[in-house]
Parts: C-alpha cells; structure tokens; sequence
C-alpha cells in the first residue's frame, strides 16, 4: 500500500472519491426515488427505432424575440403595427426567412427546420423555464436530460451522460425524484467564467493511479455490503455508479475540456473568448461552450446543453438583440458545420430557444423594449431525423399568438424523446403512488409533420 495506512485509506477515500463523484456528478436538488431495478448508466436499447443519439439543446434564455430573428412580419400601411424592425431575408434553397441579425446561421438554412407556432402556458420566466425543461411549470420535476439518460443510458462510460454548460439554475440539470445517477452535470455555474470552468474536484494527483484505484475498491466494498442490507434505495447503488464514474472521469474529463489541441481556425470560427456580455450573466464565452458540445457530442454524451442570456430585452431592443444574435450566431453555425462535416449531423438532434417569445416592438416605444410572449414564438431544430428548409406553423399577422402547426412544450418533449428511439407515454417512473412521465397526465404529441 505504498506505506498507507488502512485507516489513512479510509480517510483519504471517504474525503477525496465520494465528495468528487457527488460533488461533480449530483446536482442540489435530488430527492428519494424509488423504482422497480437498479439504477444504471449502461446503455440501453430503444423502445422505437431511433432517428438519433443524442441531443445538444441551445438554450437562449430570457425570451427570444421571434420577430427579429426567425418570424419575418413586415411593418406595411400608414399606421405600422409592431412587428420586425430589422431586415429580413430569404436563404438557402428553401426559402427561408432569417433575420440580418444572424448572418452565419442563414447559410445553414437548408439544413432548419424553423417552428413558427411554438406556445406555451405562463409569460413568468421562471415558471415557463421550468416547464421548458421539466415539464412542469410549478414543481420539482426530472428535466428532459435526465429522463433520456433514464431511458437511454450513456455510450460513454467514462464521462457523464447529461451535461450542462453555464446552467442558469438547478432546474436545468436535476433528475429530481428519478435517482441521482441522471442528474445532470454542470460545468460553469451562471455568473462564472467559462474559459475556466471545469468539473469541479475532477483532479486528483495526490496518490497514484493504482492505489486510488486500490482505495475505491475498499471503499466500494463496504458500499455493496452497505447496499445489500437496504435493497430498496436506489440512492446506494447511485453513489456507487457515481464514485466508479467519477473515478474514470480523472482521465477522460480533463481531456475533452482542454481546448489546446484545436487548430486557430477553428477557435476563430467558433468565436472562442470573443462573445460580447448583455447584461449581469456573467461572460458566458458561447463560442467556447458550442465548441465543446461538439466535443462531448463526439465522446458519445448523450444530452448536451448550451446556456446563452439574457434575450430579456424590455429596454435597448435594437442593440442588446444584435448582441445576443453576434455572441451566438457564428458559433452556432460553426457547430452545425462540424457536425455536418463530421457525419453526426444526421444522428444528432439540436434544437434552438428559450422559454418564450416577445410581442413585437411598438414603434412609439421610448424605451426601445419588448415585453413577454407566450402565446406564439419561434423554435428551431436541425439534424437528429427532422425535416430540412422547413419553416413550420405560423403566427398571426402582428406575430402576436400561433394560429397554425401549433406546437406545446409538451409537444416538443414528445417529438425530441420519439426521435431519440423513446415513447413519451411509455417512459414512466413510479414515485410514491404515482407514476410520472416528462408530458405529464395532460400528454403531449409527436408532431410528425416534421419528421423526414
């Protein structure tokens, strides 16, 4: 043992392996579940022939104004009505329309498929954030990363298969009462620096490879035994994954963060250290986030989330929008070349937007701002089955609510776990008495329309 004690093993292991796996891996707010088998990271077939593997979501957080971005609706007559008040354009083969403000994306235009009729139930950010990702509006519930990896398992048993990058709050990452083993994990809490963000308390060089991996193995046996009194927690066999996860992460995790081994072209495409902060969000480096979804889209990760805020404009429209649309539009469609380059494209699922939408800009408006929009707003997806140069549904002639090819949140949860080989109303977890699902008891449907 290299000279170290039992009792020192005992101490080193249960300060360093099981505050690193839980600390990394589990987020703050993981409640007690309980299910019929054991919690597991293996993967696992699909219930439906699946269009892809994974997801990387883009969430732009704070409310996107769809008609300066991606709901081209002219200000004509005597009178303008609000509406867009930046230049439109068509792309691409397709035709759609997309906004001056997002140059670089429209080059891509082929490749979207724009939702134009998206809706939801509140215009409170919090409420509607959270059920964007949970979908719930008023409770703790699993978000949709961690119901995929509930019924999907990772292809990478060596790094997590839900991560987070710049998450605003735990919502966006927690499993909730689904075990912890799915919790999402975040790497640069909101407010932080992204260039210097990691997993926390991933590093370890205080003994060697082989005697930690000597150490895990005391600790863990003492955790099976533990476990094999208490059958019916899936909490133990929670941490047990999470240290043996944590313990193979020391190696793979640092790798796939250190950005040092890319070309400068490719640091310059995807804007890396160069997005420009709106508001107190903290500098997000978007760029730097895109960059590394595509990075653990590689490694096999299964659900990706990019963070960017704040599209709260209700003051400075004009110049706060452009930008949101300048810090994010080149790396976005940096990350769409890659994939599409790299052959991933087809089996990877991105999808665009945030937890509302905005009315449009009065003209008379002496504060240049927008206020809140949930009755019609703009999604985008690309890749992972979907339809390519598709604007679907549409808003009414102000861009005020969704009068066709309406979509729900619970629509989108419906289409993103089918196309991920998943049945929305099968994919159930029995809490208590109770048996939940991400589309709730109000269900949601595939919007097969879209799907190629």
């Amino acid at each position: 043992m290299l000279g170290i004690s039992r009792r020192e093993m005992l101490r080193s292991a249960s300060c360093g392996f099981g505050y690193l796996a839980m600390s990394a891996l589990c987020g703050q707010n993981s409640f007690a579940a309980s299910s019929a088998t054991a919690p597991s990271l293996n993967a696992r077939p699909p219930q439906l022939p699946a269009r892809a593997k994974r997801v990387i979501f883009l969430c732009m957080s704070g409310g996107p104004a769809q008609l300066d971005t991606f709901d081209f609706k002219p200000q004509t007559g005597k009178k303008k009505h609000a509406g867009s008040v930046f230049d439109f354009k068509q792309h691409g083969e397709s035709g759609l329309w997309i906004s001056e403000l997002l140059p670089e994306t429209a080059k891509h235009a082929d490749k979207l498929c724009v939702l134009n009729g998206m809706y939801a139930d509140i215009t409170n950010h919090a409420q509607s954030f959270l059920q964007l990702h949970t979908g719930d509006r008023l409770r703790p519930r699993p978000s949709l990363g961690s119901w995929i990896v509930y019924g999907l398992g990772t292809e990478n048993q060596n790094v997590p298969g839900f991560i987070s990058l710049f998450p605003r709050k735990p919502s966006v990452y927690s499993s909730a009462f689904l075990p912890p083993v799915y919790e999402g994990t975040p790497i640069g809490l909101n407010t932080s620096d992204m260039s210097k963000a990691t997993i926390n308390n991933i590093a370890s060089d205080h003994l060697p490879a082989r005697v930690k991996r000597r150490q895990l193995d005391f600790v863990q046996a003492m955790n099976r035994e533990h476990a094999t009194r208490r059958p019916d927690d899936s909490r133990l066999e929670a941490v047990i994954q999470s240290m043996e996860l944590g313990f193979r992460m020391q190696v793979a995790a640092p790798e796939l963060l250190d950005l040092s081994n890319e070309t400068k072209s490719t640091l310059e495409r995807y804007r890396v250290g160069q997005g420009k902060v709106v508001g107190a969000c903290g500098d997000s480096d978007f760029g730097r986030q895109c960059l590394l979804a595509r990075r653990f889209a590689e490694a096999g990760v299964r659900f990706i989330e990019v963070n960017h805020g704040s599209w709260d404009q209700h003051s400075n429209h004009r110049a706060d929008l452009t930008a949101n649309c300048e810090s994010t539009d080149a790396p976005i469609a940096a990350l769409l070349e890659d994939l599409e380059q790299r052959g991933l494209l087809e089996e990877t699922l991105v999808v665009w937007g945030g937890e509302f939408g905005r009315p449009g800009l009065v003209p008379e408006n002496k504060k240049d701002g927008t206020g809140h929009n949930a009755r019609g707003f703009t999604f985008w997806m690309a890749g992972g089955g979907i339809k390519r140069g598709l604007a679907y549904g549409k808003t009414d002639p102000t861009g005020a609510r969704a009068i066709e090819g309406k979509v729900h949140f619970r629509d989108l949860h419906a289409t993103i776990l089918h196309q991920m080989g998943l049945q929305h109303d099968k994919l159930t977890f029995k809490q208590g008495e109770r048996e939940f699902r991400l589309t709730g008891t109000e269900g949601g449907k595939v919007v097969k329309d879209i799907i190629a």
